[in-house]
């Protein structure tokens, strides 16, 4: 009875002082993205924060997102910018909830401010009770009402349109920024899984020290990425496409320009694509009988940035015998997973992790 008068009271308020709408977050280690319930996508930029250092160990947010990124490798010593997010979960509380705090405040801006919205958040299925505890809290304190907890291959299979609460089997593979999660999914939940901490992020690193290895030249992050997103693949597409990038010889110091090449990035990110490819094996041989006939007929679902890996669908159709296919809009898909289950409340109940 009171939990029917709390929502009654809730709902009173609302029509009364114009609710302002609820969240769905994609809290990755490279990119935030947040759908509001009323206006669609309203935020992707980078999980990226830049902190003053003052005096006494006060630590200052100067900027977040897309500003701090373009700070990265171009800050003075009293200037740090900080990825508050490791591996998929917290590694910096404090940092991270001014960062989710920003980006609540700016999905709600214009809106009520009496009234707190509903946020669901996507996370690692690999997320331990003391994380999953410190996204809760972060996000409460950066303004959310209720906040629920939606592993990320779920949502991303949800997001990537497939009929995750009936019988049957259907396997996601979303490869983000800090993770790479393999998920074989029936009736709302996660029948067997495997996650590594293998995409993104280690693709990028890969790149760094190939080109040094094999050009002699240092590379940044935001170069290393650059790369990856231009002429990225898989497999040798269009071997020699390539792109010009500038660096600092290893051998000197000095500034220094290469050409690299899609083959380079191919055989860069080889081991990175691999161990994924692995992974999809791994979990293939842990499924159900039944459940592998369904997979084998529907095919193996791609989410997440490392999706857009160019040949990635092609490699893992030849490496598993199972046909890949690339979710649409695979950057979206955890993000649009956890804004469909904002509308569909039985099925929140049943997927929700908090």
């Amino acid at each position: 009875m009171g939990s029917q008068n709390n929502m009654s009271i809730k709902n009173f308020l609302r029509k009364i002082f114009g609710y302002p709408g609820d969240l769905a977050i994609d809290l990755g280690t490279a990119n935030t993205l947040v759908w509001h319930s009323k206006k669609g996508l309203i935020i992707n930029e980078p999980s990226v924060v830049a902190i003053m250092e003052l005096k006494g160990g006060i630590k200052k947010v100067i900027a977040v997102g897309n500003e701090a990124k373009k700070m990265v490798g171009r800050t003075p010593e009293d200037i740090k910018v900080i990825r508050p997010l490791r591996d998929g979960v917290i590694a910096d509380f404090d940092v991270a909830e001014a960062m989710l705090s920003y980006f609540i405040r700016k999905a709600l801006e214009g809106g009520n401010k009496f009234l707190k919205p509903r946020v669901v958040i996507g996370v690692p299925s690999i997320i331990t009770p003391v994380e999953k505890r410190a996204v809760i809290e972060a996000a409460e304190l950066a303004g959310a009402g209720e906040v629920y907890l939606v592993y990320e291959p779920m949502a991303a299979a949800i997001g990537a349109g497939l009929k995750v609460d009936q019988p049957g089997g259907n396997m996601i593979v979303d490869i983000g920024g800090g993770t790479t999660e393999v998920a074989v999914i029936s009736m709302a939940g996660i029948v067997c899984s495997t996650s590594l901490k293998i995409a993104g992020d280690e693709f990028d690193e890969a790149i760094i020290h190939y080109v040094r290895r094999t050009h002699g030249i240092h590379i940044g992050e935001r170069t290393a990425e650059q790369l990856k997103i231009e002429i990225g693949a898989a497999i040798e597409l269009e071997p020699e496409k390539g792109m010009e990038v500038y660096g600092r010889d290893v051998s000197n110091g000095i500034p220094k320009k290469a050409w690299i090449t899609q083959r380079d990035i191919v055989n860069a990110c080889r081991e990175q694509v691999y161990a994924i490819i692995s992974a999809i094996k791994n979990t293939l041989e842990k499924t159900p009988p039944e459940l592998s006939a369904d997979i084998y007929e529907r095919g193996i679902y791609l989410a997440g940035g490392g999706a857009l890996l160019r040949g990635l669908d092609i490699l893992i159709e030849k490496e598993t015998g199972v046909k890949a296919i690339v979710a649409p809009e695979p950057l979206l898909a955890v993000t649009k997973g956890c804004a469909k289950v904002l509308e569909d409340i039985e099925l929140l109940t049943r997927v929700n992790v908090s």
